[in-house]
């Protein structure tokens, strides 16, 4: 008993088994083998028919809306007046057909990003002074020692603070490699430990999480927000209209009830309905499965009309974080990687963002650890100061040097000064109270940004830099980008000023960032594109889309996805409209009869629906 409760309880299922009883009751209605007291079609009607008329009524009676069902009920209901019931029972059943392959073919589509909900990690191993508990994964408060096992999901978002250990984040990176992590890594909520065991303090939880955020762009994804859906629902309550007024002369005319029943039949505008969000949703589900989440259909149309795409630089074009671009040393017997492995250990105890680029750099580039200092001092507003292996390190900008009453020489500063024409950050370095050399640090370029401008142009669509940074750093990034149009020294008020600007002249802008800097413009653009993986969280929320994993590299299918849902939509739109104006003649002629016109009616809204589908696996090549 409790089994059949629950398989009723599932929709689907339930769907399944009525339409295998109808079809099989329409096959014996149909060959009539034996004699039956009543006509076994009524058993479709029943099943198929009666949930789609009370449809209808609720829609009418509650929102006072006129849909598709409308016009499928009276047909049905027309089709029994007139004893067609034959007719009335396959009306239901392919229509109620129709429906399930609609809603498999949107389940399809949100699967890829509907899996994220399921990914929520049930529980936590939280530490305390009474040993390791497992606790619920909703009760971890900010601040909490975590202990993560490997094999185990992250609850929520930290940092690493001891143990080294790989980390599957494919859900929300799409990397296909685990990424190796140790202390002071950050790891976020739903990716799996995949090897060691390590300890983590929780910075981001609850609703707060990476993967929650994510959860909350997907549920709010909606196709029916797209204005090209409410022209259809327009255009379906005018075509009830005309059907019903079609019937009615028909019926006048000719005095055939049954050609009135076949125009019903016929033009129920359900292809006409389908057409937008079936193309929507498998859009929507498309981009998905590049890490692309589109919070509503509406964006998908909007991106379609863009004329530029715009970037901010800073963690969108670029990594975000200082890179070693060059050690020069201009000591007569000394080379760069000397200058460098003494810069390192000077700075191996800094906490500086530069300090800390410069010890990782050496770690990568030599495969080894720097030498521990024996003295270290950190000068506020300066730099370092340390002791290396005997030798005493000044490591920071040109006022540490001139404070210890060190002259650069000419030599390092013009050096120094073709970097900082490039809108690179230099350090200087002085060895032993002498001048030894100079390493140069920059924000460099994304690996795949070349490729992606220049796919983008490909499309059709022009690329824009706005930036707040100096005038020359912009001009290298965009020059290496392949960026013609720049703005810097960009304020956010700025930043919306230009949008505004583009798109008073009709050239509709996509702004693409990821910094709380960004959000007045990514609000202010006519679509949004955020980089959800280390975007804030109100760049994000000020967002139309969300780059997951920050793989801008798809924003050139992402353009190209968007410009064939629209056309996907218009071609649906067509083949309805078609397929209803000619079935109609047809009807009105007597040419189709109630039975042979639900079956074209429904070929159309198959064709709809298996055309949009088309888009869950469409992909162009731009190379």
């Amino acid at each position: 008993m409790i089994k059949l409760k629950e398989f009723f309880s599932n929709e689907e299922k339930r769907t399944i088994l009525f339409l295998s009883l109808s079809g099989i009751s329409l096959i014996m209605s149909f060959i009539q083998i034996w004699d039956f007291p009543i006509d076994p079609a009524w058993l479709a009607i029943l099943l198929c028919g009666i949930p789609i008329i009370k449809g209808a009524l609720e829609g009418l009676l509650r929102e006072f809306d006129i849909k598709a069902d409308v016009l499928v009920s009276l047909a049905l209901i027309a089709s029994v007046i007139i004893g067609e019931i034959f007719a009335a029972g396959e009306v239901a059943f392919i229509m109620a057909i129709g429906a399930l392959l609609e809603e498999r073919t949107v389940a399809k589509a949100r699967a890829g990003i509907e899996k994220l909900v399921h990914l929520t990690p049930r529980t936590a191993r939280r530490i305390e002074a009474e040993g390791e508990r497992i606790i619920p994964a909703e009760m971890v408060k900010m601040g909490d020692l975590l202990r993560v096992l490997a094999g185990e999901s992250i609850a929520v978002d930290g940092v690493i603070l001891n143990g080294q250990t790989s980390i599957d984040q494919s859900v929300m990176t799409g990397e296909s490699l685990p990424v190796d992590k140790g202390p002071g890594d950050e790891v976020f909520s739903g990716t799996v430990n995949q090897f060691g065991t390590f300890e983590m303090k929780a910075v981001k939880v609850g609703e707060d999480s990476s993967l929650q955020r994510m959860i909350r762009l997907v549920e709010s994804a909606d196709a029916g927000k797209a204005k090209i859906v409410g022209i259809a629902d327009r255009w379906a309550t005018w075509i009830v209209v005309i059907a019903l007024a079609a019937a009615l002369v028909t019926w006048f005319v000719t005095g055939e009830i049954i050609r009135s029943v076949t125009i019903l039949v016929v033009f129920c505008p359900c292809a006409l309905v389908l057409a937008t969000p079936t193309a929507i949703m498998a859009g929507i589900g498309n981009a998905a499965q590049f890490g692309i989440l589109i919070r509503e259909g509406d964006a998908l149309e909007k991106l379609a009309k863009v004329k530029n795409i715009a970037f901010d630089k800073t963690g969108t074009l670029t990594y975000g974080k200082p890179t070693v671009i060059e050690a020069e040393d201009f000591r007569r017997d000394q080379s760069a990687g000397d200058l460098l492995a003494l810069t390192a250990s000077a700075e191996l105890r800094s906490e500086h963002p530069l300090g800390r680029a410069i010890a990782n750099h050496y770690k990568m580039t030599v495969k080894k650890a720097p030498a521990d200092p024996e003295s270290f001092l950190l000068i506020p507003g300066r730099g370092v100061r340390a002791k290396v292996n005997g030798h005493d390190v000044l490591a920071g900008n040109a006022e540490l040097l001139r404070d210890h009453s060190i002259s650069i020489t000419e030599e390092i500063l013009l050096k120094a000064a073709e970097y900082s024409q490039k809108g690179c950050t230099v350090i200087y370095i002085a060895v032993d109270r002498m001048p030894a050399g100079i390493i140069a640090l920059s924000d460099i370029l994304r690996s795949d940004v070349r490729g992606m401008i220049r796919n983008i142009h490909r499309t059709g669509v022009k690329s824009v830099l706005i930036t707040g940074d100096h005038a020359q750093a912009a001009d290298q990034i965009a020059r290496e980008a392949g960026i013609n149009t720049i703005h810097s020294d960009c304020l956010p008020e700025n930043k919306m000023s230009i949008i505004d600007s583009y798109q008073t002249k009709g050239e509709m802008v996509c702004m693409v960032g990821d910094g709380i800097n960004d959000a007045p413009a990514l609000k202010k653009a006519y679509v949004g594109v955020a980089l959800g993986g280390i975007g804030s969280d109100i760049a994000v929320d000020a967002a139309d889309i969300a780059l997951v994993g920050d793989e801008i590299k798809y924003l050139p299918h992402l353009i190209q996805l968007a410009k064939k849902t629209i056309s996907t939509i218009k071609i649906n739109l067509t083949l309805s409209m078609v397929l209803n104006f000619a079935a109609i003649i047809l009807a009105m002629t007597g040419i189709l009869t109630p039975v042979s016109g639900a079956l074209v009616h429904n070929v159309g809204s198959v064709a709809v629906i298996i055309n949009s589908a088309l888009l869950l696996k469409w992909k162009k090549n731009l190379q």
